[in-house]
C-alpha cells in the first residue's frame, strides 16, 4: 500500500486537523481543459474515453499535472449503472445522454438485473485500479455514483428532463413500482461503490443530481431514504483507512438536516445555501463540501479571489470545510481562471487553520 503523500482532503472529510482548506473541482477532468479535448479527440467518442481504463486514467490525471488540487477523481458517467443494465447508453451530440431502452411499466422494472461491479462494469473497476496505481499517493482517489432518483429519472425519461413527467408521474401513480425500481439502483449502487473502494478509491461521493427537483416529501421518500440504504451498505474501512461518504444533492439545502442522519462523513453544497448558516445548522455531525458558484470562474482572477475569500470567512475557522465548486466547471471556463481559484483556497485557508 503506497503511502499517501498528500491527505488532507480525507482529514478534513473526518474533522481532522489540516494545514489549508482541500480543494477539488467537479468535473475537473473535463472539456475546459485543451489537453481533455485532445484526449476525447484520440479516443473518438466520449464513451470510448469513458471505457478505456488508459484513457480514464490519462484524463483524470491532466488536472492534478496542472494544478495542485487535493484530490482526484474517477473519469466516468453517472449513467454507468443503467447501461449495464441493458438500458443501452449513448450519446447525442448537443442532446446528452440518451437510452436505447425506457422503463416504461412495472414489468421493465422486473426484468432488471443487477450488475455485477468486476463482470459488467469491469471498465470501470479497472479504470479506477488504472489511477490509483498512477497516482502512486500523490493525492487520494475519490470514486462516485449516481444516487437512485437521480438514475432512475434517466431510465423512465429516456434521458435528461425538464420538468421529469414521466418519473413524476411514475412516482405518484404507481409509487410501489418506483420504490421496486429505486431499490434495485440502492442494491446496484453499493455493490458499485464498494467494488470501486475494493479497487482502490479512497472516498466515493453520491451524487443525486436530480433530488432537488422533488416536493420535500418525495424527497425524503424517494431519494435520501435510497441513498440512506446505500451509506449503510458501504464498505467504510479499507486498506487501515476509514472511506468517507460524500452525499450531493443538488438544490438539496432545504433538507442538510435530515442528510447529516445517513451516517455520511460529508455533504455537497450547491451555491444557493450558505455555508456558515449550513454549518450552524448541521453542527458538528459532518464536513461541508463546496460551494462557490461555478460562474464565478468567468470573473476576472482579483474577483474569483474575493468569492473564495468571503466563502472561508463563512465558514470560519476549523476543518472540516472541503474546499469545492457548487456544480461542476463549466466548458467555456478559462484554465488559468480555475488556476487562480485553486491558488486563492491555498493561500487565503491557511489563516483559518
Amino acid at each position: 500500500m503506497t503511502l499517501l503523500k498528500n491527505d488532507r482532503f480525507l482529514r478534513a472529510l473526518l474533522k481532522q486537523p489540516v494545514d489549508v482548506t482541500p480543494v477539488w473541482m467537479m468535473r475537473q477532468a473535463g472539456r475546459y481543459l485543451p489537453e481533455y479535448r485532445a484526449s476525447r479527440a484520440r479516443a473518438g467518442d466520449f464513451m470510448s474515453l469513458m471505457q478505456n481504463p488508459q484513457f480514464a486514467c490519462e484524463v483524470t490525471l491532466q488536472p492534478l499535472d496542472r494544478y495542485p488540487l487535493d484530490a482526484a477523481i474517477l473519469f466516468s458517467d453517472i449513467l454507468t449503472i443503467p447501461d449495464a443494465m441493458g438500458q443501452g447508453l449513448y450519446f447525442e451530440t448537443g442532446e446528452g445522454p440518451r437510452f436505447r431502452k425506457v422503463i416504461s411499466s412495472a414489468a421493465d422494472i422486473d426484468a432488471l438485473p443487477i450488475p455485477d461491479p468486476e463482470q459488467d462494469l469491469g471498465y470501470v473497476m479497472d479504470a479506477v485500479r488504472t489511477i490509483r496505481s498512477a497516482l502512486n499517493g500523490r493525492v487520494p482517489l475519490i470514486g462516485f455514483s449516481g444516487s437512485p432518483w437521480t438514475l432512475a429519472t434517466y431510465m423512465v425519461e429516456g434521458g435528461s428532463s425538464k420538468d421529469f413527467r414521466k418519473s413524476k408521474a411514475l412516482l405518484y401513480d404507481n409509487p410501489q413500482a418506483m420504490h421496486r425500481l429505486l431499490d434495485k439502483l440502492a442494491q446496484a449502487v453499493t455493490a458499485y461503490l464498494n467494488g470501486q473502494i475494493r479497487a482502490g478509491a479512497q472516498a466515493v461521493q453520491i451524487f443525486d443530481t436530480w433530488g432537488g427537483n422533488l416536493s420535500s416529501a418525495a424527497y425524503q421518500e424517494f431519494s435520501l431514504a435510497y441513498m440512506q440504504k446505500i451509506v449503510s451498505g458501504l464498505l467504510r474501512e479499507h486498506e487501515g483507512r476509514r472511506v468517507p461518504v460524500i452525499l450531493f444533492t443538488k438544490n438539496g439545502g432545504l433538507w442538510l438536516e435530515s442528510m447529516a442522519d445517513t451516517g455520511a462523513e460529508a455533504l455537497g453544497l450547491d451555491w444557493s445555501c450558505d455555508i456558515g448558516q449550513a454549518r450552524a445548522r448541521v453542527g458538528d455531525r459532518v464536513a461541508l463540501q463546496g460551494n462557490m458558484d461555478p460562474t464565478v470562474l468567468y470573473a476576472k482572477p482579483a474577483a474569483i479571489r474575493s468569492e473564495v475569500g468571503r466563502i472561508l470567512a463563512s465558514y470560519g475557522a476549523g476543518s472540516g470545510h472541503v474546499f469545492n465548486l457548487g456544480h461542476g466547471i463549466t466548458p467555456e471556463v478559462d484554465p488559468a481562471h480555475a488556476g487562480a481559484f485553486i491558488e486563492a483556497v491555498h493561500e487565503l485557508s491557511g489563516q483559518y487553520h
